[in-house]
């Protein structure tokens, strides 16, 4: 089974929590939108710690350096069979700031010719019903998460 790690930033607004959401760059990706955004995310190198995993692939998607504190969430299984594991941080990255490292694949399929694709095209904040629309039917489960736990801080 194929692992991944990745980190949901998220932060405050007027009291109301915001999640920070990558679209996955590329030619496949340019025309979906509801259900393709993601966390960032990557998979996991062999021997590797999940956190690090974590770390590492929000500073290549994003240009972000994470410095927590991190909490662990409940891993989901992705349709294709992927573990992915996830760590919720506060954070204040401005996603206009987006800088991301970039992947080659033949385009047009079959042409023998290679194009170059940003890893994420885009990022943004958002309150929990959008990214509940946006975020990948798998990864809902983080944002769940997510909420709860800060509804019960914020009544503590």
């Amino acid at each position: 089974m194929k692992t991944s790690a990745g980190i949901l930033l998220y932060r405050m607004q007027d009291n109301v929590p915001e999640f920070f959401l990558v679209h996955p760059g590329g030619s496949f990706f340019v025309s979906k939108d509801q259900g393709w955004w993601t966390i960032p995310k990557g998979e996991v190198l062999p021997g590797e710690e999940l956190l690090h995993t974590a770390l590492r692939e929000m500073k290549e998607e994003t240009g972000y350096h994470c410095i927590g504190p991190f909490t662990a969430l409940e891993p989901v299984v992705q349709k294709g069979g992927k573990k992915v594991f996830c760590w919720a941080a506060p954070g204040t990255f401005d996603a206009k700031a987006l800088v991301c490292n970039s992947f080659e694949m033949e385009w047009p399929p079959r042409s023998g010719k290679f194009k170059s694709f940003p890893e994420v095209d885009k990022a943004g904040w958002f309150k929990a019903a959008e990214a509940l629309t946006l975020i990948n039917q798998a990864q809902k489960s983080f944002i769940i998460q997510l909420t709860e736990s800060l509804a019960t801080l914020r009544r503590i």
